[in-house]
């Protein structure tokens, strides 16, 4: 496996918190404690355009597809929905003073994990609150959704992972998965294992499929997780850590291929907070406290 390192986008004033996927394969979008909201082209580098500004950090952003809207978590205020073309903040909900960790969307669902430990469910057409999720009062910190079984995982930082159903938002199941906070949860792309990791610097591998009995535990860093992320194709695995390092992995055996770090391939200087694994050639972007965005080629 070589890894090589092909950019690296400057341009943000503090720590860059999160990535997520532009309506182009080539486009991305970022953003974190400077409440930037940045969008890239990856067939033009460091052509960084900015297309909002909120005035508190931001640890949460998701591009939905079939509206072309980006969600920006503001932490402590709530949701603001920006159409990034127009550069123009089209609506918005005071949600929380609490700060906001992630968003996903299912079907006309959009689901919000916050600092408080709720999850909110809003309509995602008309930006209302359906419901209100209450399982702990640690954070919710990270979540991942199965449409295969319908089910939505929620990493908290009471150490647990809950696991809901997507359509009734029923509870059906409570895992005592690590030993400090889960900061990230996935499924693999074929919906078979959930991917869990977080402070404990343990990656663990539950089959979905057979009541999330553990698979696989390992210990995959020196310090937390911050993030994990599986390349288009489904056949490998990142995870990010606060070691400042990213990890390749076998998706299928979860065998170790390539340390990724500052020494051997000039990687970030401090934490890596999130990755996103394009389309877009295959390319892997990770985002760190360093305030620079990295982008690799994984061949």
């Amino acid at each position: 496996m070589v890894v090589q390192k092909l950019d690296t986008f400057g341009g943000h004033r503090d720590c860059v918190y999160t990535l997520d996927k532009g309506p182009q394969p080539e486009q991305f979008f970022s953003s974190g404690a400077d409440g930037l909201v940045v969008r890239w082209q990856l067939d033009r580098p460091d052509q960084g355009e900015l297309v909002a500004r909120v005035p508190a950090s931001v640890y949460a952003i998701a591009f939905h597809t079939p509206s072309g809207l980006l969600w920006v978590g503001q932490n402590y205020e709530g949701l603001h929905l920006i159409d990034p073309a127009q550069k123009q903040e089209v609506a918005s909900i005071k949600l929380t003073t609490a700060a906001i960790f992630d968003i996903a969307f299912y079907k006309n669902d959009t689901f919000v994990a916050l600092s408080d430990g709720v999850v909110v469910i809003l309509d995602t057409e008309r930006v209302v609150v359906r419901k209100y999720l209450k399982s702990s009062d640690k954070s919710a910190r990270s979540l991942a959704l199965n449409p295969v079984e319908r089910e939505l995982a929620v990493g908290y930082s009471d150490h647990a992972v809950r696991i809901y159903d997507l359509e009734t938002y029923e509870l059906k199941r409570v895992i005592a998965a690590h030993t400090n906070s889960v900061f990230t949860v996935s499924y693999s792309p074929d919906f078979r294992f959930l991917l869990t990791a977080g402070r404990d610097a343990h990656l663990k591998v539950w089959d979905a499929e057979n009541e999330y009995i553990l698979r696989h535990d390992i210990v995959a860093h020196m310090f937390a997780i911050n993030h994990l992320t599986f390349s288009p194709d489904g056949s490998l695995l990142a995870t990010a850590s606060m070691d400042k390092s990213i990890k390749i992995w076998d998706a299928d055996t979860f065998r170790l291929l390539k340390v990724v770090d500052r020494a051997r391939h000039a990687g970030h200087g401090t934490s890596v907070n999130k990755l996103l694994w394009t389309n877009y050639e295959s390319e892997l972007i990770s985002a760190s406290d360093d305030r620079t965005i990295s982008v690799w080629q994984v061949t």
